[in-house]
């Protein structure tokens, strides 16, 4: 035992198949959490309690500025110079409405303690203290191109918050926040408000980092396959031997409980021509009380579920019924102080907000009289049991997310550090106290009787951004007119010197600082696929031989590569709203009910695969996903049948709601995913597998849902009659393939179930109906939206150029989105991200994120061509960017993960041997391949299919740009 530290707690963690250590530093009592296992995906984090007392967005901006150099590596970027070239598993910082966390994951042991190292310099030793434009850059100031122009603000994180402003879900979560917590730091803003962000002084930000960033406040996370001993050591010996204890007032206060209900009203911004007609958010909230609760932590998403989130649940149901809402979301947040628990209502109407609350009250009081159903509550907990035994969390490391709920309980009781990771024996004792009425008395006392609520309603203003934007441009312009002509000099002087200050690259003697890997750190041979395929009574098994902690992953995977466009959409439909209609043997609500008793849920996905090697070919499948423990196979095959075979469409009043609710969710998704809607849209002019994915997800899909929300009555047989014969033309013998992921005992189940399976499904191979008629078109199109900011995507095809794909194209996603893009776009320009993606048939698309500039933007998309020509770049610089990218192609992947991967190898006619071709061309690219990647670069973005989702009077200033404008919505 180290002697620097106190060892003050040890604890089992079942669930994890982990120990958890506590340790103290003696000297400055900074607080160190180990948790302990085999797991090589190895994660730490050193987050602090950062609570702002106001909205200027000082702890955000604190975040992206320590992460521009410290003393020991005084690059300008190391976060970025990080990215290029570590092999890290996970590399970010966030800030959250109490705390700051800079997590980050490897599995290689040298880079993992590089991250470290550079992580725990900037925090404590960043090089903010010495440039005062690292603060301009990442939070604001002000611009001025010369005397004539006009006074503008920019900034990273102005900006960024201007997107999150421009956001109606992110405005009103904010809202609830505030209005249920308003005596507390949770009424402050921690992102950052754009009107108050421009009051931040340089000496207040400092002032906030010299006081949390400290190690006497700091909660230090290691996780995984780590000699602790070592790190230990490490941590004193470098860092925190050299403080003494500091006492840090931040502790998190709590709400003193409300006497009686509040009710708020807010605006949000809609476009000039958006209806104000169904487009409110009312929102009934309630302060569900201490985080350091394990059974209400739990207790709560079970609620949820049974109340307001299962299909058919109660609350939501009744809403529904009520023609209050378009649709109904409940959410329950437990990462701050004090738990609350949020049900919305989208698409709803200010004058029913009386109506909404009673029907919410009236609700609750008849389900805790009759007893909330116990068959949905037992299907509720075990689902969660199920993810607690899976533990899968996609790309994120499961290590990150079990050190993130930690913070739940450690960042406000240092004694209670494991309480919440204990998630499986908690939900064996929920669920033991179901027959005793354990809901209907936490409904009743947390929900309904309890006074600490506020209902916010958040109504819809039509111009309110362009307002604002007036409003600002005019206070801006009367500053500018009060300065005097040194002082407008100034300004001017200071806009060049950051924008050459931005350009300048950190000296070559910096880089070298900054710690890196070689090349011979990296494996040579590509990632093996896990596939095997073998054939049951005239059916094709794939079985990918992996790990799953006693989970079968079975898929049912249709081949419908020959669907017609015009199908599309209604396969789209099918995807959606099959297992959330009545079957011949179950209601919905009772489907779902059986299917989270029996498995860890049955769920579909249609998805477009490259076909390898062929310009723009792809083959589409339908899939059916299940999973369960081995002794629930059958089970899982009756319910995955009763789904297919067996769903009545011919509700008419359940396909409305369906329809209704589904438009709603994507249209939230349209501003938020702006990036995605315009990099679709762009290369919709000249792939059709674009095109599909936009007639299937995106804008094109939303516009489907709209028109046949709209005319119901008229097309609703239509919409039976195609769902019923897809579902014939779909689930047959012959399109049928199998995807079974887990061990040799997987295999041999998946063989007894195909056996099972085949004479239940369509005997013959029926043709989609329907047009198929896919015509190239070009595309400059701007799509408008209340936002402050903009998405702005340029396409091309650089193989219909007469290109060809290799390896080095991987290279790219790193040069461009790290190097070029990273400083015209997101430096200078001041957007919040920018990226690109390269397909191996041909489409390239450049994206930016939360972007104040449209036509600048563009114009540095046209230019990559000029930047790649002159490429250079030495020796280290190219093993930076090949480990950059082997990083993001070993990215370590979950048990599904690995079976998904096989899959779309097979379908897409992808060898081990076409892998290990890709990654040779990566690991010996030069610069030489890089340049050569100018001509087919330029020749792809020279086509121009250009689309920008955003703010309405930037495109309309920008008309020039497009052929065609319209509204997003």
């Amino acid at each position: 035992m180290n002697k620097a530290y106190d060892l003050l707690k040890e604890e089992k963690l079942e669930g994890l198949d982990s120990l958890g250590f506590i340790f103290e530093h003696k000297k400055t009592k900074a607080r160190i959490c180990f948790i302990s296992n085999d797991d090589t995906n190895k994660v730490f984090y050193i987050g602090f309690r950062t609570p702002p007392k106001d909205s200027t967005g000082v702890a955000h901006i604190v975040e992206h500025t320590v992460l521009c150099g410290s003393d020991k590596y005084p690059v300008k970027d190391p976060f970025v110079e990080l990215v290029k070239g570590s092999l890290n598993t996970f590399l970010n910082a966030m800030t959250y409405p109490d705390k700051t966390v800079y997590p980050i994951a490897s599995t290689n042991n040298t880079d993992y303690m590089n991250l470290i190292d550079v992580y725990m310099d900037a925090v404590f030793h960043p090089n903010i203290y010495k440039y005062r434009e690292i603060f301009e850059q990442e939070g604001w100031h002000y611009e001025m191109e010369d005397a004539d122009s006009e006074l503008t603000i920019n900034g990273v994180v102005y900006n960024e918050m201007k997107g999150a402003y421009s956001s109606p879900d992110d405005v009103l979560s904010r809202q609830i926040l505030n209005s249920l917590f308003p005596d507390t730091t949770y009424a402050i803003e921690s992102g950052g408000d754009p009107k108050v962000i421009p009051s931040l002084t340089y000496e207040d930000f400092l002032a906030f980092h010299s006081k949390y960033y400290h190690p006497s406040n700091s909660y230090i996370y290691v996780y995984g396959d780590v000699d602790i001993d070592e790190m230990l050591e490490y941590l004193d010996k470098k860092y925190l031997c050299k403080y003494d204890y500091l006492e840090v007032d931040s502790e998190i206060q709590m709400q003193k409980p409300f006497d009686k209900p509040v009710d708020i009203t807010l605006d949000y911004s809609i476009a000039a021509d958006q209806d104000v007609e169904n487009n409110t958010f009312l929102s009934y909230n309630v302060c569900i009380g201490d985080v350091l609760d394990p059974n209400m932590y739990r207790a709560f998403d079970v609620l949820n579920y049974a109340l307001v989130s299962a299909p058919g649940a109660p609350l939501y149901q009744a809403l529904i019924d009520a023609d209050i809402a378009e649709d109904v979301e409940c959410s329950f947040e437990a990462s701050q102080r004090q738990m609350y628990f949020s049900i919305v209502a989208r698409g709803a109407n200010e004058e029913d907000k009386d109506k909404f609350v009673e029907t919410i009250e009236s609700t609750l009081k008849r389900e805790i009289q009759k007893g909330i159903d116990k068959k949905t509550l037992y299907a509720s907990i075990n689902g969660e049991q199920f993810r607690a035994r899976e533990l899968d969390f996609g790309s994120a490391p499961k290590g990150l997310i079990i050190g993130l709920q930690l913070l739940d309980s450690w960042l406000y009781d240092k004694d209670r550090p494991f309480i919440h990771l204990h998630a499986v024996e908690i939900f064996e004792k929920i669920k033991s106290r179901v027959e005793n009425g354990l809901f209907d008395y936490i409904a009743d006392v947390y929900l309904l009787s309890n006074n600490h609520k506020s209902i916010v309603t958040l109504r819809p203003k039509q111009g309110l951004t362009a307002k604002d934007d007036e409003e600002l441009k005019s206070k801006l312009a009367a500053k500018k007119a009060t300065m005097t002509a040194e002082e407008i000099a100034e300004i001017v002087e200071h806009t060049a010197y950051l924008k050459e200050y931005q350009q300048t690259p950190s000296s070559k003697e910096d880089l070298a600082k900054i710690p890196m890997l070689t090349r011979f750190d990296l494996t040579r041979e590509a990632r093996p696929i896990d596939l095997a395929v073998y054939e049951e009574n005239g059916t094709t098994i794939l079985h990918h031989k992996v790990s799953t902690n006693g989970i079968h992953y079975f898929n049912m995977v249709f081949d419908i590569s020959d669907v017609t466009l015009s199908d599309i959409p209604y396969v789209s439909l099918l995807e959606r709203f099959i297992g959330l209609m009545d079957t011949e043997h179950y209601t919905y609500t009772d489907y779902t009910n059986e299917m989270y008793l029996h498995t860890g849920g049955i769920t579909t996905s249609t998805t477009v695969h490259e076909v390898f090697g062929e310009h723009d070919k792809y083959k589409i499948s339908f899939e059916v996903r299940s999973k369960f423990i081995y002794d629930e196979a059958d089970a899982a095959r009756d319910l995955v049948i009763e789904m297919i075979r067996h769903t009545i469409f011919s509700d008419e009043k359940r396909l409305s709601e369906l329809i209704t609710a589904e438009k709603s969710h994507i249209e939230a998704n349209l501003n938020a995913k702006g990036n995605q809607v315009a990099a679709t849209r762009a290369r919709s002019g000249f792939s059709k597998r674009a095109m599909i994915s936009d007639m299937s997800s995106g804008l094109e899909f939303y516009r489907f849902l709209v028109d046949l929300e709209e005319n119901f009555d008229s097309k609703k047989d239509k919409v039976i009659s195609k769902l019923n014969k897809l579902c014939d033309t779909i689930f047959s013998t012959e399109r049928l393939i199998i995807s079974s992921t887990g061990k040799a005992e997987a295999l041999e189940q998946a063989r007894s179930l195909v056996n099972d399976i085949r004479p239940l499904l369509s005997q013959t191979k029926t043709s989609f109906e329907g047009q198929d008629e896919y015509e190239p078109h070009q595309v400059k199109e701007g799509l408008k939206d209340a936002s402050q900011i903009q998405y702005v995507a340029m396409a091309g095809d650089f193989v219909k150029a007469g290109f060809k794909y290799n390896g080095a194209y991987r290279l790219l996603n790193t040069i461009l989105g790290y190097d070029y893009f990273w400083i015209k776009v997101r430096v200078q320009g001041g957007a919040y991200g920018c990226s690109m993606n390269c397909s191996r048939q041909g489409d390239i698309v450049f994206v930016s994120y939360r972007d104040p500039n449209l036509l600048e933007t563009i114009n540095v998309f046209k230019e990559t061509g000029d930047y790649l020509k002159n490429f250079d770049a030495d020796d280290r610089d190219m093993t930076k960017y090949i480990i950059g990218t082997i990083s993001g192609m070993d990215t370590p992947l979950t048990p599904s993960q690995r079976g998904l991967r096989g899959l779309n190898c097979y379908l897409s006619g992808i060898t081990y041997e076409d892998l290990q071709k890709t990654r040779n061309e990566v690991l010996d690219a030069t610069v030489e391949d890089v340049r050569a990647l100018a001509e087919p670069v330029e020749a792809a973005i020279s086509q121009q299919y250009i689309c920008v989702v955003g703010n309405e009077n930037a495109i309309e200033e920008n008309r020039d740009v497009f052929t065609s404008i319209e509204s997003l919505y």
